[in-house]
């Protein structure tokens, strides 16, 4: 899957979800856009699951006809080491995650 995680997902978690091609805004220049744009361009850009930590992303976004999922990760803290125990269950969202769908991880 092509996996686009947002700006406030640390990059090197990236390195974590193996077999997936990870990408993050700020590396494609898309730092400061606002949520739904970002929706936009990563569908355009082929992007299959967008990766974020922003707890109102779900009461702000209406996924119905999105060609991408959303992984939404329920964590105190966007350290890596507080991210790490949750790779399993992320990398089980990603792998069964569908157009329009939002994932909470953990669940």
């Amino acid at each position: 899957m092509k996996v686009l995680l947002d700006e406030c997902v640390p990059k090197r978690l990236g390195r974590h979800l193996s077999g997936h091609d990870c990408h993050t805004v700020p590396e494609l220049g898309l730092a400061g856009k606002k949520n739904g744009e970002l929706l936009s361009i990563a569908e355009a850009r082929g992007f299959d699951v967008f990766l974020s930590l922003d707890q109102g992303f779900e009461y702000q976004q209406n996924l119905r006809n999105r060609n991408l999922g959303v992984v939404l990760i329920r964590s105190r803290s966007n350290t890596l080491s507080s991210l790490i125990g949750d790779v399993g269950e992320i990398l089980s969202a990603i792998e069964t995650i569908q157009p329009g769908v939002l994932i909470k991880v953990p669940g």
